[in-house]
């Protein structure tokens, strides 16, 4: 009698099910792991893409702009640690002030060069913005040596980062109208660009925090990597950015400049100053809010690492604070996009009374609650005057000097934000004379423009510019 022989085929499917469930099991970890990330992907292009935005480009110039945050976070994190928490207060004003000095300087030079100089590579727009990503990647590995060995290289790679980020910023304000999807307003577009950068802001925000206990390198790195990024995602909008048809420079003021025609006659070039009283009123009351921005954003940040808030820590009290500006600039973006078609003479003139009360109270009754207050409807306010702004410009600035008068203003406002922030380091930590100065810049800023944006929200907007 011979040995049972066994069925045909069942040695070989037994050798086979097992490394076929293993592979099965694999390939659902893998699932499993892929999806979260896919999942989100896609969630993150369907809301980018929406009504429009992705069949006209303006999708891929928002998740463009969420990488620049992004990015930009990350290089934030690591030189708050350095130059802010690794020292004395004292020597850390005297860093900071270094640091702003080294900022102000040279933005005071590019501010009438940057905007024309841009203008003038209006069929490289796309690659001037991969260019800015691109050094910013390259700057972020220099200073990752930097904030290692505290060398003196750290602020000029600094400053590099500063005005690659200006760059970026001038070019996306001049994409946006190139990119509007049918029926976007430009305050519209504007507004769903800068929510995603914020939104970005907020995700990078605490990986950078998590970097940053690695190593002080870490965050460095991250930027990096995100920068390279958006260098190839720059590459990838719509080749229409980088047409020029229709458009030209626009002035800060009203210059004669001669240009011939076709008929050789003189044309008198529109500038921010031509355009009615509204557009300069309602910039002017944009850099005190700026302004004040950087005040709080620095005088804050030495009173509370000197006198946190109660029961927190410094670093604590200055997330705390920034949450809160960070929350109210998102609402007021929100808010901007569905006050739109409202008169934004008024909204400027009543968000920035709001925030003028807001810090005359944090000064009088100074506590907890009412600085991180104070942070959200300063917040709120910037995002939702900036918009106004916008609205203005597109309805008051020629098409042909719109995009360079975006430029333009954006320049102002950063020089504003640099001075508050100059001022809020030198004055002393005194939580009430701190605020009253803060106070007194914005009403300022309200007082000298109130009479004009109510005058031309009375006579309905409709006063142009005359372009001869």
């Amino acid at each position: 009698m011979g040995a049972a022989k066994t069925p045909p085929g069942t040695k070989g499917s037994n050798r086979r099910s097992g490394p076929g469930r293993a592979h099965g099991s694999l390939r659902a970890v893998a699932r499993a792991l892929h999806l979260p990330v896919t999942g989100t992907a896609r969630g993150i292009r369907r809301a980018t893409h929406a009504h429009g935005a992705g069949e006209s480009g303006l999708g891929k110039l928002i998740e463009l702009h969420g990488v620049n945050g992004a990015g930009d976070v990350m290089i934030t994190i690591a030189l708050a640690s350095t130059v802010f928490f690794s020292v004395p207060t004292d020597e850390a004003r005297g860093r900071v002030a270094l640091y702003l000095g080294v900022t102000m300087a040279p933005f005071t030079l590019l501010a009438p060069v940057i905007g024309p100089l841009l203008d003038r590579l209006p069929h490289g727009r796309r690659a001037a913005m991969a260019g800015a990503m691109l050094a910013r990647a390259m700057l972020a590995l220099v200073l990752s040596g930097a904030v290692i060995t505290g060398s003196i290289e750290l602020y000029p790679a600094a400053l590099g980062v500063l005005v690659s980020s200006k760059a970026y910023g001038v070019v996306r304000s001049a994409v946006v109208p190139r990119l509007l999807p049918p029926k976007f307003s430009l305050v519209k577009a504007n507004s769903r660009v800068t929510l995603g950068g914020l939104l970005a802001t907020g995700i990078a925000a605490p990986v950078g925090i998590g970097l940053q206990q690695v190593g002080p390198r870490w965050p460095l790195y991250g930027a990096f990597v995100i920068f390279m990024a958006g260098m190839f995602l720059s590459f990838t909008l719509p080749s229409k950015v980088d047409s020029a048809k229709g458009e030209d420079t626009a002035l800060l003021a009203a210059d004669e400049q001669h240009l011939h025609g076709p008929h050789l006659k003189p044309v008198k070039r529109p500038g921010l100053r031509t355009v009615g009283i509204a557009v300069t009123h309602a910039l002017g009351a944009n850099a005190a809010i700026r302004c004040l921005s950087g005040f709080l954003i620095f005088f804050l940040a030495f009173l509370l690492r000197e006198h946190p808030m109660t029961g927190q820590s410094a670093a604590v009290s200055l997330g705390m604070v920034a949450v809160s500006a960070g929350a109210g600039n998102a609402l007021g973006t929100a808010v901007g996009a569905w006050l739109r078609s409202r008169a934004p003479e008024i909204i400027i003139v009543t968000v920035v009374a709001f925030v003028t009360g807001a810090a005359i109270t944090a000064a009088v009754f100074f506590g907890t609650v009412l600085i991180a207050g104070l942070a959200a409807i300063a917040g709120f306010a910037q995002a939702l005057a900036k918009l106004s702004l916008d609205a203005l410009i597109q309805r008051d600035v020629p098409e042909l000097v719109r995009t360079s008068a975006f430029a333009r203003s954006e320049t102002l406002l950063q020089m504003a934000w640099v001075l508050g922030g100059a001022i809020g380091i030198v004055l002393p930590l005194n939580g009430t004379l701190g605020l009253m100065v803060g106070a007194g810049i914005v009403a300022t800023g309200w007082l000298t423009t109130l009479r004009g944006l109510l005058g031309s929200a009375r006579s309905g907007g409709t006063a142009r510019p005359r372009v001869a």
